[in-house]
């Protein structure tokens, strides 16, 4: 396994349509594995390829309190949603910045395993909201797409400035 590097707002790599995964092979598997052990490491609840610069449909997460039950989906779809929330989100590619975004409370996904075979279930609160941010991710979006533009103009200056302390 390997540690991947996470792109950082606003890096315009972020802002790819992933592409759906058409081979499932021991290369994607190894890609999921490399996945958890980054998100595990940074840490955060949820990863998606594209914030590792592998622009295709896949997610990864683990909203446990225990960090133990490690979920992935490949080519996630969206089937249904209704209800609404409001929570604070934060992001590995927006490190130290959280805002309220609002979500659909509850969700049924479609997506497939590493091996191809296609399965539904339906999720709610936290791992509703943590599907919805990872797949926006695979859309090219961020959570401060919904955030004012002197929110995300803010959040934008202060990263960039920290990234140029970092290099120089």
């Amino acid at each position: 396994m390997a540690l991947l590097n996470i792109l950082h707002y606003p890096d315009p790599r972020l802002r790819t349509v992933a592409k759906a995964v058409t081979d499932f092979d021991a290369e994607l598997k190894q890609l999921v594995n490399d996945m958890f052990e980054t998100m595990y490491e940074a840490p955060g609840i949820g990863l998606a390829a594209t914030q590792v610069d592998e622009h295709i449909r896949l997610l990864v997460m683990d909203v446990s309190e225990h960090r133990n039950q490690p979920r992935y989906l490949i080519n996630p779809k969206i089937i249904s949603a209704d209800g609404e929330e409001e929570s604070d989100e934060g992001c590995l590619s927006v490190p130290g910045f959280y805002e309220k975004v609002r979500r659909a409370e509850n969700i049924r996904v479609r997506a497939q395993d590493d091996s191809g075979e296609t399965s539904e279930f339906e999720a709610q609160g936290t791992e509703a909201v943590c599907i919805q941010h990872e797949m926006d991710h695979l859309e090219g979006k961020l959570f401060v797409d919904y955030l004012s533009n002197l929110k995300r103009n803010r959040i934008r200056s202060k990263l960039v400035k920290m990234q140029k302390q970092l290099v120089g």
